[in-house]
């Protein structure tokens, strides 16, 4: 990419990001159809340097959507299938006890475990005790990890792709809301549409195409994110979504009737963080240098859906995070 050592317009910004953005699609398209908004929200978390939460029923090709975009990327990639017996150990890596031939001395060496590369694929993060779990939540938010007693800095960049089946609940172990929270989308994988179904399958079932290739290198993903946090955003934006934040909050004096009366905790702060960061990665992919409340709006369902917890009356009433949040922006004034 070019160098950056003198500021860049606004121009060469969005020209540079859309750039990158087409020539992204255009490797994923060889392995993955449809999915296009997941692709683009993956995209964005990828951007902010956030972590993505991936969640769907089986046999929707999840898994297959983050090895190809980590096959678009030239970076380290490890998969952890997570399962009930799975030890926080098997995540950060342990120490063994080395011994030399020569004078019988031994000393302990650190083997980094697979959370020691820049994408991680959590798959199935679900079917994990919370004790497993919970030894993610230093890696994300930190990005290191502490093993007997020494800190280990992990290299940016440093992405947590994990995906979750919400459908089973026998063997299962609900992610907590303080994990939950660390990851900046919770990226809905739906069914496709009948036309791409048929061309997907039709894809799949015939010789294997040549995979995507590698375009961007891990320098180049730094700097695009840099450009997104230069992105500028007005203070009306920013408002507004610190006010779709507070308005999820049973508790706010500016919380809506609908949230009081159906949910039982809303968003904090870090969701407002979230929605405007997100924001201004979602323009850049579409073109522009400036984040606008439809930005906000787009993004409010992958943001703000596992930020909130449905109360009782809505549990019985099969209401759902997601129709709390169309209601919610239904009734929120720009």
């Amino acid at each position: 990419m070019p160098d950056t050592t003198q500021p860049a317009s606004g121009e060469e910004i969005v020209a540079r990001v859309k750039d990158a953005r087409q020539r992204l699609f255009e490797e994923l398209n060889r392995t993955i159809i449809g999915q296009e908004e997941a692709i683009e929200q993956i995209v964005i978390s990828l951007l902010c340097s956030g972590h993505a939460l991936l969640t769907g029923v089986p046999g929707l090709g999840k898994t297959l959507l983050v090895r190809s975009i980590a096959d678009t990327f030239t970076l380290s990639f490890k998969r952890i299938q997570f399962t009930p017996d799975l030890m926080p150990a098997d995540i950060f890596g342990t120490e063994v006890v080395e011994e030399d031939p020569a004078t019988g001395r031994r000393n302990f060496r650190f083997v980094p475990g697979p959370v020691f590369a820049n994408m991680l694929l959590a798959d199935e993060i679900n079917r994990t005790p919370p004790k497993t779990q919970a030894a993610l939540l230093e890696a994300m938010e930190e990005r290191q990890v502490t093993a007997a007693g020494q800190t280990h800095k992990l290299q940016p960049p440093f992405f947590v792709l994990a995906t979750q089946n919400p459908i089973e609940l026998e063997g299962t172990y609900p992610l907590p809301e303080a994990q939950l929270d660390r990851f900046l989308l919770n990226i809905k994988v739906d069914y496709l549409p009948l036309e791409k179904e048929v061309a997907m399958v039709a894809a799949t079932t015939a010789p294997r195409a040549e995979g995507p290739q590698p375009v961007f290198t891990a320098e180049e993903i730094m700097e695009l994110q840099k450009l997104v946090r230069s992105v500028p955003v007005a203070e009306e934006v920013v408002r507004f979504a610190v006010r779709l934040s507070a308005a999820t909050r049973p508790s706010h004096p500016d919380c809506l009737p609908i949230a009081r009366e159906k949910i039982k905790w809303g968003a904090g702060s870090r969701a407002s963080q979230a929605l405007v960061l997100a924001g201004k990665a979602r323009a850049l992919l579409d073109g522009r240098y400036a984040v606008s409340i439809e930005d906000i709006r787009a993004l409010a369902a992958p943001v703000l859906r596992h930020r909130i917890i449905p109360n009782f009356h809505a549990e019985a009433e099969g209401v759902t995070s997601d129709r709390l949040i169309e209601d919610i922006l239904a009734t929120l004034k720009d």
